[in-house]
């Protein structure tokens, strides 16, 4: 198991790599095509930003592809059609999330080019032919069913990721938690069980997770490119096409084989094998959003593709949460629904996972509620927390220091005042985000003030 192991990381590390450093190239292509759209009412960054990130994720796609058919353990995957399936998929919701970033593309356009990409990988064979069901057994699909079926997890997928795509690192460190948690699962099925079918599926979340990190750096807060629908729709259908693939490919005759008889083997692998279970556990936080979003769109009268102010990132900022934390507040909830499954699937009757998973959530609703109540650290332990938690204790200004309102707003501002009463900086070719260092631009503001 060493060997694959070392093959594994060494394209993980290959992908990142290469899409990390086409980030930057990419970025300056963006300024200088025109991909940095006016800020809208529902945006929470502050400055006009570029898009097209997909562009070096999808460099990263490729390269990790690459370097994959050229192992000795990994090459195997490519005698199969799934990688060529995968990679022609990606292409055209690449493309189209290309134009898309650049120009603008209707919501049903959008749709329509999703569903083509999925049937063009149905047609390569990358589709669902069977699934076990508990107390059941495994129910065949005829060629239509598999279509259609294999068509909506790929859409549900690529559009939960793109709803979610809100906040800065939001979208790829998802994903790339729900890719980590994926990997482990498949590759136990091929290892720890012995079936090769779930190769590809191993390779996709690999490859997933390297451009996911690699593009990371860039994407934290405050985020210096966005990965844009070209990136955020591209992420989904790899981890879709990773699903479809495992519950395509692998038999279930074979797995009961391994682990001792058909309830055993479809009770081992109900959290993540049947298609309609594993985007909610995989992808659940997503997914979740994506239905609210429809409710609530369909409720108001509004159109479920009409874009607004209402997704779960948004209510975490509305209630006193700061952008990094309702980042990591997404992810913990992210990895804990999604490593939660993995490990229920590994040893569902371990009553340690159960009460596991259940401490961990109270843990993240105290998180959650964490603005509602704001405790103040003892005076000794004000260095080692941030400043929101610090006492604060004013000093009286001096009678005889005269100051004017801008030192006395930049002061207020340095305090730890509400970001609100700020004075704003403008945005435009000077930006931080757009271009570059905006220091010597706020400098100049400065010193117009005083003269």
């Amino acid at each position: 198991m060493g060997q694959p192991v070392r093959e594994y990381l060494l394209t993980l590390c290959v992908t990142a790599a290469v899409t990390y450093l086409l980030t930057g190239p990419v970025r300056k292509f963006a300024i200088a095509a025109g991909a940095v759209p006016e800020i809208r009412a529902r945006d929470v960054h502050r400055e006009p930003t570029p898009r097209l990130g997909g562009i070096a994720m999808f460099g990263g796609l490729c390269a990790g592809l690459l370097v994959a058919s050229h192992l000795t353990n990994l090459k195997s995957v490519f005698d199969s059609n799934e990688p060529r399936a995968l990679l022609s998929g990606a292409a055209l919701i690449w493309l189209l999330g290309v134009l898309d970033d650049k120009w603008g593309v209707d919501a049903l356009v959008k749709l329509g080019g999703q569903m083509i990409a999925a049937g063009v990988m149905v047609l390569q064979g990358l589709t669902i032919l069977w699934i076990p069901i508990p107390g059941v057994g495994t129910v065949s699909l005829t060629p239509m069913q598999g279509t259609l079926l294999t068509v909506a997890l790929v859409v549900i997928t690529i559009n939960a990721v793109n709803f979610v795509d809100g906040l800065d690192g939001l979208a790829s460190g998802m994903v790339c938690i729900a890719s980590a948690a994926f990997f482990m699962y498949a590759y136990r099925m091929w290892f720890g069980y012995g079936i090769e079918a779930a190769a590809p599926a191993t390779l996709f979340s690999v490859v997933l997770m390297g451009m996911c990190v690699g593009f990371l750096p860039h994407n934290m807060h405050p985020a210096r490119i966005f990965m844009g629908d070209s990136g955020s729709m591209l992420i989904g259908l790899v981890l879709a096409a990773g699903a479809v693939s495992v519950t395509g490919q692998v038999d279930p005759d074979l797995l009961n084989s391994k682990v001792g008889g058909l309830r055993e083997a479809t009770h081992a692998m109900v959290p993540v094998y049947i298609p309609l279970l594993l985007p909610l556990t995989i992808i659940a936080v997503p997914v979740a959003d994506l239905i609210l979003a429809i409710v609530r769109r369909t409720w108001q009268g509004q159109s479920p593709f009409a874009a607004d102010r209402g997704h779960l990132h948004h209510r975490l900022l509305e209630i006193g949460h700061s952008h990094s934390r309702a980042v990591l507040i997404m992810y913990f909830w992210s990895a804990l629904i999604a490593f939660g499954a993995v490990a229920y699937s590994v040893n569902n009757a371990s009553m340690w996972i159960v009460l596991s998973i259940t401490l961990l959530s109270a843990v993240g609703l105290v998180l959650l509620l964490l603005p509602r109540f704001r405790p103040r650290a003892p005076r000794w332990a004000e260095r080692m927390v941030p400043p929101r938690y610090r006492r604060v204790v004013r000093e009286p200004a001096a009678p005889e220091t005269v100051v004017d309102d801008a030192v006395t707003a930049a002061d207020g501002a340095a305090a730890g005042e509400p970001a609100e009463e700020r004075e704003p900086v403008p945005v435009g070719v000077h930006g931080a985000t757009a271009i570059g260092d905006r220091s010597r631009f706020a400098d100049h503001r400065r010193a117009d003030s005083h003269h």
